[in-house]
């Protein structure tokens, strides 16, 4: 980036722009975008679901399950006689707990019911295969004591209840947390056109749509259009923004000859393509088969919960079976069934279901609170196991726009170059222009008026300006245009130019009439939350490491300001998806952080993909979790986040699971010769007792701070 021409203004200004340029006008037409059928964008994804339902339909059983449970509850003889007292009575109430019971059980518990079968028929029982048992044995005994069949009393409807409501009220909270990332390849076809202007033989053009061009279509891209198709330039010349496609942070010029990519900004002018390849050829296509391929080749770890339920469902049917036999052979058939349905209740994951699902809720709560918006409901029990944090630089640990770093003058002093300077790109609204203008500014230097200013396309700007000396041409650019003129940068510059050209930065030479006067340096300016970010996270045994499409001296100068670990520059899309599996293969656990386009491979590749909320749409939609706010600092709050929420998820499952160890034995019977034999009704108490104390548990995660400003 050093000694860049004033043609590439946006070499280093366009890191402003670079991951933020302007997407496709009509996103809902995905067909079309997708230009010869990339497949069903959707297809890749099957989150936000679970054993076929949706959010919405546990949403909306659970609430009209709710509303039945407290009529059933209502209703209920056993739950009335915890309280020594006695439900309402009229003719027919006591059928409103097995006709209501029944309902809940059918309509509330199908989603149980069935996803036990599919455990069953796929050999891993699980959750869903105990929730089902639990439900269906309470059901059928309930029924067995309505109709008075056996001399059971085992009135186990209002249990029933509110076991399918507090399930379903566990499973919408899980799949509310789930979060999949759904949307990267529609946000990736949104940056193709819709339309594209077909030139004729006659030299008019015609507006087609996009998916209907072909190889040998010659298309006139205007200035700040989109290519509709990769090709090659036929006629004119404009600075492209490749940065979606290339990852570098700056502009390119390309003219007659040279090759485009689909995607891809024409800045400044229109210019003629002839196309060479469209829909799954275009190199935009091969990014979303990158983002395809390394979202379905992410680790899917099994949840804590279901790795419980599975040895509590192996737990609770033996300890059913022995309980059933045990009392068979007693000769007490009664007790038998009795204890087997108490076993069976007591043992179902009331408090297991809510384990996990509540401390994702409340912790996605806590950090969107704190700007962190947690979309995958693995990341954070994975963000915990992260080792290594991987740094997009451009708009993640720097602002992505340009400031001005350094300058110096010959001749007159500083602040009078400075101020030329400034009058020549006034009219400019280019970032470096802006960075020119507003360091002047905020020197508080007055800039002179000037007129006929003009872009020198490959040289750089040029305009006259009026100041105490008489009006001067001045001109500002690089090598390109000290050519042009035949002068060469001055012994007093020198020095100063040789430090900024070691950093990378952007070299801007200032000539008055014709002579030299002064050069600017520009750089991409460092968050200064990004060092108390990289430290935090080393502090916590994290290795840092940056990754950048720009060029090494670049790259090492914000390394060494920020004190990172590991470099790895000059990166296009496919090797920074390469370089995440690079450090994955060391044995690190990868976090990438990350805003752009071009970061969406390595973002979906990484153990947990960090996107910062304002860069574009599909790295956002690549990502497990999403900061809301563009400060590094809050990677470590998700750090924090993870290991607090992890360390309440073991807790609960301890107590979830140990309570069952416990009081399961005690309602089998263990202790009955010594007169302690737990009832239905006192193990619905102790299940409820769980419950509210594994939420309570899961409550203590609100005392999490997470404001990336107290960081230290």
């Amino acid at each position: 980036m050093n000694q860049h021409t004033h043609e590439h203004h946006h070499e280093a200004g366009s890191t402003l722009q670079h991951e933020h340029g302007p997407h496709g006008e009509h996103p809902e037409d995905m067909t079309a975008q997708l230009h010869a059928g990339h497949g069903d964008p959707h297809a890749m994804h099957t989150h936000g679901e679970h054993a076929g339902h949706s959010v919405a339909m546990f949403r909306d059983r659970f609430w009209l399950t709710l509303a039945l449970s407290v009529v059933v509850v209502i209703f209920s003889p056993m739950f009335w006689h915890l309280f020594g007292g006695m439900p309402p009575a009229f003719p027919g109430s006591a059928w409103i707990g097995p006709v209501l019971g029944t309902v809940i059980f059918v309509y509330g518990g199908m989603p149980f019911l069935k996803g036990g079968a599919s455990e069953l028929r796929s050999r891993t029982p699980g959750m869903m295969l105990l929730i089902a048992m639990a439900i269906t044995v309470a059901f059928l005994a309930s029924w067995a004591t309505s109709l008075k069949i056996g001399g059971f009393d085992l009135d186990f409807w209002w249990e029933l209840a509110l076991l399918v409501t507090i399930m379903l009220l566990g499973h919408w909270l899980e799949m509310r947390a789930l979060g999949a990332s759904r949307g990267a390849l529609e946000a990736l076809a949104a940056l193709l056109p819709d339309e594209a202007e077909r030139v004729l033989p006659d030299g008019g053009t015609e507006t087609v749509p996009a998916a209907q061009l072909a190889p040998g279509d010659l298309v006139l891209v205007r200035a700040g259009g989109r290519l509709p198709a990769d090709g090659r330039i036929e006629a004119g010349t404009a600075e492209l923004d490749e940065s979606m496609i290339t990852g570098e942070s700056r502009t390119v010029s390309r003219g007659p000859g040279e090759a485009v990519v689909a995607g891809t900004v024409a800045t400044d002018t229109s210019v003629r393509v002839r196309v060479e390849a469209v829909g799954e050829s275009t190199a935009l296509a091969g990014i979303q088969r990158m983002v395809a391929d390394a979202q379905a080749s992410s680790s899917r770890a099994q949840a804590l919960a279901d790795r419980a339920a599975a040895f509590l469902f192996y737990f609770a049917s033996g300890a059913g079976i022995l309980t059933f036999i045990a009392w068979t052979l007693l000769g007490q058939l009664p007790t038998a069934v009795t204890a087997t349905v108490t076993v069976l209740v007591i043992a179902c994951p009331h408090a297991l279901g809510l384990a996990i699902p509540l401390v994702i809720a409340i912790s996605t709560e806590r950090a969107a609170k704190g700007g962190v918006l947690v979309k995958d409901r693995l990341a954070l029990e994975r963000m915990r196991t992260v080792t290594a944090v991987l740094f997009d630089k451009t708009g993640t640990l720097t602002k992505g726009e340009p400031e001005l770093v350094g300058l110096a003058a010959v001749g007159p002093d500083e602040d009078r170059m400075l101020a030329l300077a400034a009058a020549a790109e006034s009219e400019s609204e280019h970032p470096l222009a802006r960075a020119i203008v507003r360091a002047a500014a905020e020197r508080g230097v007055s800039v002179p008026a000037a007129h006929e200013s003009q872009m020198q396309p490959g040289r750089g700007v040029r305009a006259r300006v009026q100041d105490s000396t008489g009006e001067a041409l001045v001109q500002i650019g690089g090598p390109a245009l000290l050519a042009e003129q035949g002068v060469e940068s001055p012994g007093e510059l020198r020095d100063a130019v040789g430090r900024w050209t070691a950093r990378g930065a952007s070299i801007l030479h200032v000539l008055r009439d014709g002579e030299v006067i002064g050069a600017l340096a520009l750089e991409d300016s460092v968050r200064q939350e990004s060092r108390t970010a990289v430290a935090a996270l080393r502090e916590r045994g994290i290795r840092v490491a940056m990754i950048t499409g720009d060029a090494q001296q670049v790259a090492d100068a914000v390394a060494e300001d920020l004190g990172i670990d590991e470099v790895f520059a000059q990166v296009l899309p496919q090797d920074k998806d390469q370089k995440v599996a690079e450090l994955q293969a060391r044995g690190l656990k990868v976090a990438m952080v990350g805003d752009g386009v071009n970061d969406a491979p390595a973002l979906a590749r990484a153990d947990v993909g960090i996107a910062i909320g304002a860069g574009t749409d599909v790295a956002i939609e690549s990502a497990g979790v999403v900061l809301a706010g563009n400060d590094p600092r809050s990677v470590v709050s998700v750090v924090e986040l993870s290991r607090a929420s992890y360390r309440k998820m073991w807790q609960n499952l301890v107590w979830a699971t140990g309570y069952n160890v416990i009081t399961v034995p005690l309602a089998a019977g263990v202790l009955a010769f010594a007169g302690v034999m737990l009832s239905p009704a006192v193990g619905a108490v102790l299940m409820s007792l769980s419950t509210i104390v594994v939420a309570l548990n899961a409550q203590l995660l609100r005392r999490l701070d997470l404001d990336p400003r107290k960081i230290a």
